[in-house]
């Protein structure tokens, strides 16, 4: 009993002094309170507080709030601790002196925690009853501050404006006054001037050289250049290429310089367009392209000395496309890819990787044997595998691009394409050399010549965008609109006539009606479906040529012919004659280039006009374009003969496509297959068709080969006897002459056709003792 006493004794005097220390502690905080309170309600000398002012003290009594937060929890935790030691030495002094286990000490401990679980949530209780005052506190002090700075604003306005109302000229309002001051005060101030304010007050200045007016026009230059820049894309480049040179750009150099830098951080994915803006800049006003350069480059190197990862990646693709667009050298691409690989990190080389990726088209162009010695040490940082794992499948990535010559990767896309190699102008910066970025050309600055400056621009704006010219025609055609009003309707009849010239050279309706031709032939099911559906697009005059050439085209690409083709060819040429002619265009220009193709493709070919020719589609005149002789054909244009002929007789039998080519009527058609003008040339087409099987259809020619010395006889004697009935005189002689001619002429026909016979004798023989040979063979095997 003893025992439990004196814990309980010693644990009301350890509760007794906790609670008298909180006591003390709570005093010193009130007391801390009252103290910030006056600091934070003490004003500067002039009885008014700025805005950053106010700012600070909020913050101070933000942090100091936090920082009393934080003692008080910490000494409470402090408390605690004291607490429990002080009121477990009595038990831990009892069991030492006693020896007695521990088991009634865990028992009066588990006693004690309810006790101090309790005490746990009045504290709880009490720390959310003080948060709750010391906010309300707060508020009111807040308030009282809002109420105070309302009262002394109101006080300072009231004596500026009496200020001014003593300080007014006669002859002007206090508006005007109250204007200018808003136009003094600027951005600096941070006053929001509305654009029709701003134009009225641009207005209401007198003195166009004025320091106010100058900073309107300031103000009126950076906000348009602002717009202009963050508007601009691939598709309105060109619009606002124009609007952009309306600036005055050589005043607002550092402002165009410094809005393409925040544009292009902002979005970089359109770093091509702002490059690309840049690049037609720089061909009028070099100097603005050179300080972008040195602004990037400065800007490049701060953010790889502070490591700077988002900024570096938005520097790098920058000059990437200046490099593309021709406005930095080259070199600095080395230059750079050198520095980001000498001491190589996972993010340096990413940063590299990204680098060739966007200017790697134009280098490998421009400086094959650089891009290789960059490419060489990527294959090194790849081989040493110092590396992660992310950053080597980048550089296997970009070697597969590079293999594939960096398709979809292109320097310059078309779009952004704007400005001619020669006009450009290339600056060279070095990464070594000391960079002056010119920050004052971001100021106002007020210029005496203002006036004189803004004119020179005007006379060069107008040489740039040629308004002088579009002036001096508009007068003119005002001043002969006047004068005369027939003038006027001649000029917008040539202008009509002038519009109706307008002829598309990109061929885009020529393009899109192949296309419509080439899917309708290969979607459709039979000939007849797609017949249909062709004669349903609407042609235009001298279109139908097209047709053809699409159907022979898609006929020639098949690996073997389709007889879907020549059913779709024989159908057009029978609907309209029109067809039928450009067919006949279309068989002269495949022989005249028939060399040209390919051997699947001709074989495709031949039978197509086969196919028409055997259907009596096409007209057999055609073949009079062919002229079968050993000079005037080549190995394709034979086999072409040759496929057309032996399908010829497949789709009518030799017996008819014979009597087609004796045809009396056609015969002139014909001589240039069959020639008879020259016994080399007959026997070469005699020995062409029986080499390919068809020597049934050269049975004409064989006969006029046999009969050809005496036809050449029979015309000597009708020159002869011409000659003799020219002559009149010398009878006599010329008749012995004569006879004497023409039994030499009989003795050398029949001395011919006797050889002709013995070679024809022993040709068969030859032949025959052939077929004797082959047959024994076959036997034997």
């Amino acid at each position: 009993m003893a025992r439990r006493y004196s814990s309980d004794s010693s644990d009301d005097d350890v509760r007794g002094e906790y609670r008298h220390r909180r006591s003390r502690t709570k005093r010193h905080d009130e007391r801390h309170r009252d103290v910030d309170r006056e600091k934070s309600t003490e004003r500067d000398p002039r009885g008014r507080e700025s805005s950053d002012e106010e700012g600070e003290l909020i913050e101070r009594d933000r942090g100091s709030q936090r920082n009393e937060r934080k003692h008080e929890n910490g000494r409470r935790e402090w408390e605690k601790g004291n607490y429990r030691d002080e009121r477990d030495k009595p038990h831990r002094r009892e069991n030492e002196h006693r020896g007695v286990d521990t088991d009634g000490a865990h028992r009066s401990r588990g006693r004690d925690s309810r006790h101090y679980s309790e005490r746990k949530d009045e504290r709880e209780e009490l720390r959310t009853s003080e948060r709750k005052n010391d906010k309300r506190d707060d508020d009111q002090r807040r308030w009282h501050k809002n109420q105070e700075d309302e009262r002394q604003e109101g006080e300072d306005s009231r004596t500026l404006r009496e200020k001014n109302a003593n300080s007014i000229p006669q002859g002007r309002s206090q508006e005007g006054i109250m204007n200018t001051d808003v136009a003094k005060s600027g951005k600096s101030g941070g006053v929001y001037i509305p654009p029709f304010k701003l134009a009225r007050m641009m207005k209401e200045v007198e003195d166009k050289s004025s320091v106010q007016y100058q900073r309107l026009t300031w103000d009126a230059l950076r906000k348009s250049i602002n717009g202009l820049v963050n508007k601009v894309n691939a598709a309105n480049i060109k619009n606002i290429i124009p609007e952009i040179f309306a600036e005055n750009l050589i005043r607002g150099r550092g402002l165009f310089c410094r809005s393409c830098m925040k544009s292009q951080m902002a979005s970089p994915g359109f770093t091509d367009v702002f490059a690309a803006l840049v690049a037609v800049v720089n061909t009028k006003f070099p100097e603005v392209g050179e300080l972008l350069l040195r602004r990037i480059v400065l800007q490049l190197k701060r953010a790889f000395k502070r490591n700077d990862k988002p900024q570096l990646l938005a520097a790098v693709k920058f000059i990437a496309h200046l490099v593309n667009q021709q406005v930095a050298h080259e070199i600095i691409a080395l230059e750079l890819l050198t520095v980001l690989l000498e001491n190589p990190t996972d993010d340096s080389v990413e940063v590299a990787v990204g680098f060739v990726t966007e200017c790697g088209s134009l280098l490998q162009d421009l400086s094959p044997k650089g891009l290789h010695g960059i490419f060489e040490r990527f294959r090194g940082i790849l081989h040493e595998g110092e590396i992660d794992k992310r950053v080597q499948y980048l550089i296997e990535n970009l070697f597969a691009i590079r293999k594939a010559k960096f398709q979809g990767h292109p320097a310059v896309r078309p779009e952004l394409d704007l400005v001619e190699q020669e006009d450009q102008l290339t600056h060279e910066i070095s990464l070594e050399e000391e960079i002056d970025s010119e920050v004052t050309l971001d100021l106002f600055k007020a210029d005496p010549n203002f006036l004189e400056n803004e004119k020179r621009y005007e006379e060069l704006k107008k040489t740039i965008l040629g308004e002088d010219s579009e002036d001096e025609e508009g007068s003119d055609a005002a001043s002969d609109g006047e004068d005369d009003d027939d003038d006027d309707d001649e000029e917008s009849e040539e202008e009509d006539e002038e519009q109706m010239q307008i002829r598309d050279e990109t061929e885009t309706n020529l393009v899109n009606l192949r296309r419509t031709i080439y899917l309708t032939i290969m979607s459709s099911v039979d000939f007849e479906e797609a017949g249909h559906k062709l004669l349903k697009i609407k042609l235009e005059p001298g279109q139908e040529m097209e047709l053809c050439v699409m159907l022979l085209e898609c006929c020639s690409q098949e690996r073997t012919y389709l007889r879907y083709y020549g059913l779709l060819g024989q159908r057009f040429c029978m609907i309209n004659k029109v067809h039928q002619e450009n067919f006949e265009k279309c068989f002269v220009q495949q022989y005249s280039m028939i060399h040209r193709l390919e051997t699947n493709k001709l074989r495709n070919v031949a039978k197509f006009f086969a196919h028409l020719l055997g259907t009596d589609a096409l007209p057999w005149h055609v073949l009079a374009y062919i002229r079968l002789t050993e000079e005037d054909t080549t190995s394709s244009s034979r086999i072409f003969i040759k496929i057309l002929f032996q399908e010829l007789s497949e789709h009518l039998g030799i017996r008819l496509l014979n009597e087609r080519l004796t045809d009396p009527a056609m015969q002139e058609s014909y001589d240039s297959i069959f020639p008879k003008d020259n016994p080399k040339n007959t026997r070469f087409a005699i020995n062409f068709f029986t080499s390919i099987g068809l020597g049934g259809i050269t049975e004409n020619l064989r006969e006029y080969l046999k009969h050809m010395p005496r036809l050449i006889m029979q015309q000597q004697k009708q020159v002869s006897d011409s000659e003799s009935d020219e002559e009149e005189s010398g009878g006599s002689g010329s008749s012995d002459s004569g006879t004497s001619s023409e039994s030499e002429s009989e003795s050398s026909s029949s001395s011919e056709s006797e050889s002709d016979r013995d070679k024809r004798r022993k040709k068969r023989r030859s032949e025959s003792k052939r077929d004797e040979r082959h047959e024994k063979r076959r036997r034997r095997d």
